[in-house]
């Protein structure tokens, strides 16, 4: 599972001209399920992202996390975070795992940061989304429940 992670000042997701969620302080995760993810590999995520520590202190040090500041998480599905663009000009999308799969991996992620105490608001899984964000700093994060990166 791979997730770029975004600190935010704001971020919003829009389907069809309509707002389906929006954060203040906190983090836009657009996630990434792989053939081969389970449970295991979303917990993973949530765990990375609700206790990074990529908020500033008073001494402006990355000393807090997401549950220090009582930021919030926009969750975003984004196969295209599973392609490889290694050959060729068009990426390929075979290690994305299958819609329906994803999907309940995706929830899991989403379960997993509301028991730790995360707001969560997410995208519409399987729509052409519109996410628009205020990168704060920027501080972005790349994770991978595989570590390979």
């Amino acid at each position: 599972m791979r997730a770029v992670v975004q600190r935010v000042t704001r971020a919003s997701v829009t389907v069809e001209n309509q707002t389906v969620g929006a954060i203040e302080r906190g983090f836009l995760v657009l996630l990434g399920v792989e053939r081969g993810d389970g449970k295991a590999d979303a917990e993973y995520i949530a765990e990375k992202c609700a206790g990074l520590r990529v908020f500033e202190d008073e001494a402006g040090k990355f000393n807090r996390s997401l549950q220090d500041v009582g930021g919030a998480v926009l969750l975003v599905s984004q196969f295209t975070l599973c392609g490889d663009a290694r050959k060729g000009r068009r990426p390929s999308f075979t290690q994305a795992e299958a819609p329906e799969a994803a999907e309940r991996l995706f929830m899991a992620c989403r379960e997993r940061l509301l028991a730790l105490g995360v707001l969560v608001e997410t995208g519409r899984f399987r729509t052409h989304m519109e996410v628009s964000l205020v990168n704060d700093g920027p501080v972005t994060i790349l994770l991978d429940s595989r570590r390979a990166f």
